[in-house]
Parts: structure tokens; C-alpha cells; sequence
């Protein structure tokens, strides 16, 4: 039995060799197959790129050691609403951080005014977000670029990394009109690359009167001691007769927001792809049905010679997984290079505000794309592998 096997594994690879050896004199049809296939991969994993920069984008902003303090019912901080008096009671529960300044904890407000593009000069919401000085060490990842934090009690801003790209008229010496009130950008943030470099921060006490807030809030952000006091937390600030509010981790909260638009996004690209892979599909089967007509007289030698149908099979369906490999892998390189690391921005559907990310060309996405080229190379062969081995060879010799 061992005998047998290793004849088969012997006359599959012979065959397979000899197979493509003979591409190049097929050059035309097998690059189009392969060409076919990378538009494909390029085709998916350009369009599920998005859907992981934008996913990372709104998770990586999320620690599981912070947590977010809504009004109850809200499901999310435009919908939100706090009393200054239910702040500091926020800030005062069991499980907040505390450092020389007083407790970890941010009480902010939530607005959304228009700058345009820097692509196209259109209009776009973008986020401007009045935070307590504390914000800073409340996310713990906010890290300055450029200029200063902005003067408690000043029309000051400070300006996420993202929405500097995206938005005109943000560098730091530059002023920005927002409603009735001038705001001079004083600096440039980092954050992980997170949802909070699409932000504009300012001081929450002065933004209040310019909104006509007096003296509310819609959210309140805070520092744990560590992550696991969280339930304490919550279950100290539910339970309060004098609060009725929702108490959630910061990073379930942002991943929770990206859900839907993420979903999608991976549905549309699914979708496209695979109707591009039905297209790649019948040109890889028209390319190695074209080798099988190519190669009956030596197909039916070989047979003549002793080799069973099952390495005719093998070879012609690895011919066909190679060129596909080959095609998934040119695609992937492109992907990769257009797409990784490229900036833009959408809109979170949770907040009507724009987003800045970066297009994330992972290599679980690589790997899935190589996957669906290896899926169509296969689809593609399988038909006609078993064409070429059940010619007959009587017939098959008797051809010029």
C-alpha cells in the first residue's frame, strides 16, 4: 500500500511539473486568470480594509479600565443629559481613580459643528467635545504633538491628529469660527490612533454658555482603580435612589458603535467580491479547460504509460491553484500597498460626526483574500480535471 501511495504522490508531481513547465507557452490565458483572481483580492481586501481601520479606529480609543456614565435609557451622548450636582456624585462613587488633583473623572459636553474637508472644501460634521482638565489623564493615551493644552476659562482648542488632516484650518496658530465665538487652536493630539484624534476638545465650562448649556453635561468619563472595580462601580451608581443613569466600559461602548457600520461595510465587500469572483471563476476554468485541450495527446500518453487518472487529476487541479496563488498574491502586495495605512474619514451613524482612520490591511485579511484566491483556483480546476481524466486514450492518441 505504501508502494502505491508513493507511485501516486511520484506520478502527481511529475505531471504537475511538466503542467507548468508549459505556462509560459499559455501566457495569455494564464495571466488573465490570474489577473481575474487579483482583482478579486484586491477588490476585498480594499473594501474590508475600511471596515478594519474604522473598527480599530473606535475600539483601540476604548480602555477597559475607564468607564462611561450616561443617562439612563441614552445610547449614546448625544441623547445623554447630567446635572452638575449628579456629576460630582459620579465622581465621588467608589472604584475612581484618584491622583494629587482630586478624582479621575471628566464631566463633558458633546456638540457638532462644520469645517470643511481638505479633499473637497465640503462641509462635514466634526465633533467638538468639551472636557474637565482631568480628561487628559482620564483617557491616559492622549499624547501632544504639537503646541499646548488648551487654558482653563479661554476659547482655547486642542485638536485630534485625524481631525487635523481631514478638516481645514486646524494648525496650531490658526482660529476657528464656531457659532457667535472665535477659538484659537493651541495645540495637536495623539491617541492611539483612536476615535478621539476626530475630536476637538475645549474647556466644558466654556463651551456651556456658548451652547447654552448652563450648567449640564451629557457624559461623564472615568479612571478606575483598575478594571475589575468596574462592577463596584456600577453597581454603587444603579443602585443610587438620587441617579438614574447607564454605566458602561468605555471600550464596550466604542465597540459597540463601530458595530453596525463595520457589518456593513464587510457585507458590501463580501458581496462585491464575490460577485467579481464569479467572473475569475469562469475565466480560470475557460484557462484550464483551454490546457486540458492543449495537452490531450500528452495526457493520453502518460495514461498509456501507466499514469492513472487520480496524478491527471491532481496535477491539472494544483496547476490551476498555482496560478491562482500567483494571482492572490500579486493582489495582495497591490492591496496592501494602495490601501494600508491610507487616511480618511466617514461618518459614525451613533453621533452623525465624522471619523478620521486609517485603512488597516491586517494579515488575518491577507490571509482570508489568499484564501478565496486558493477557493477559486480550485472551483476553477476541479471541472476540468476530471475532463482530462476521463478522455479516452485510444481516441485521444488517434489526434493530430
Amino acid at each position: 500500500m505504501a508502494t502505491g501511495f508513493f507511485n501516486w504522490i511520484s506520478q502527481s508531481a511529475a505531471v504537475t511539473l511538466y503542467n507548468l513547465r508549459t505556462i509560459p507557452e499559455r501566457r495569455g490565458a494564464a495571466l488573465a486568470a490570474a489577473v481575474g483572481i487579483a482583482g478579486v483580492v484586491v477588490v476585498l481586501v480594499g473594501v474590508l480594509s475600511i471596515a478594519e481601520g474604522f473598527h480599530r479606529a473606535m475600539t483601540v480609543a476604548g480602555s477597559p479600565a475607564v468607564a462611561l456614565v450616561l443617562r439612563s435609557g441614552s445610547d449614546s451622548e448625544m441623547t445623554s443629559g447630567l446635572t452638575h450636582d449628579q456629576t460630582r456624585l459620579i465622581a465621588d462613587a467608589p472604584g475612581v481613580a484618584r491622583n494629587d488633583g482630586g478624582a479621575l473623572a471628566s464631566a463633558e459636553l458633546f456638540v457638532i459643528i462644520n469645517l470643511p474637508k481638505r479633499s473637497t472644501g465640503t462641509d462635514a460634521n466634526v465633533p467638538l467635545r468639551g472636557v474637565s482638565p482631568t480628561a487628559f489623564d482620564v483617557r491616559g493615551n492622549v499624547t501632544l504633538l504639537a503646541g499646548r493644552r488648551f487654558a482653563p476659562g479661554r476659547n482655547e482648542v486642542v485638536v485630534g491628529a485625524g481631525a487635523a488632516r481631514q478638516f481645514a484650518g486646524l494648525e496650531v496658530g490658526r482660529t476657528i469660527r464656531v457659532g457667535q465665538n472665535d477659538w484659537a487652536v493651541v495645540g495637536i493630539f495623539a491617541a492611539d490612533g483612536g476615535v478621539a484624534e476626530s475630536e476637538i476638545w475645549t474647556d466644558a465650562a466654556v463651551l456651556q454658555p456658548a451652547y447654552h448649556r448652563q450648567d449640564t453635561y451629557q457624559a461623564v468619563y472615568v479612571r478606575l482603580t483598575a478594571p475589575d472595580a468596574f462592577p463596584a462601580f456600577s453597581a454603587a451608581l444603579t443602585t443610587n435612589p438620587q441617579l438614574s443613569v447607564k454605566v458602561v466600559r468605555q471600550s464596550d461602548y466604542y465597540a459597540e458603535q463601530s458595530t453596525t457600520l463595520t457589518a456593513f461595510i464587510r457585507t458590501i465587500g463580501v458581496a462585491v467580491a464575490g460577485l467579481m469572483a464569479l467572473g475569475a471563476l469562469f475565466g480560470a476554468l475557460n484557462t484550464m479547460y483551454s490546457a486540458v485541450a492543449a495537452r490531450t495527446r500528452e495526457i493520453a500518453t502518460l495514461r498509456a504509460l501507466g499514469f492513472g487518472a487520480g496524478p491527471v487529476v491532481c496535477s491539472v487541479l494544483l496547476e490551476s491553484l498555482a496560478l491562482a496563488l500567483i494571482g492572490g498574491a500579486a493582489g495582495a502586495a497591490l492591496a496592501y500597498g494602495a490601501f494600508d495605512g491610507f487616511q480618511t474619514s466617514t461618518i459614525n451613524w451613533q453621533t452623525f460626526s465624522q471619523v478620521a482612520f486609517a485603512f488597516k490591511v491586517s494579515l488575518p485579511l491577507l490571509v482570508q483574500a489568499i484564501g478565496w484566491a486558493a477557493a477559486i483556483g480550485l472551483a476553477g480546476g476541479i471541472f476540468p480535471a476530471l475532463h482530462a481524466a476521463r478522455i479516452p486514450i485510444a481516441a485521444a492518441l488517434r489526434e493530430t
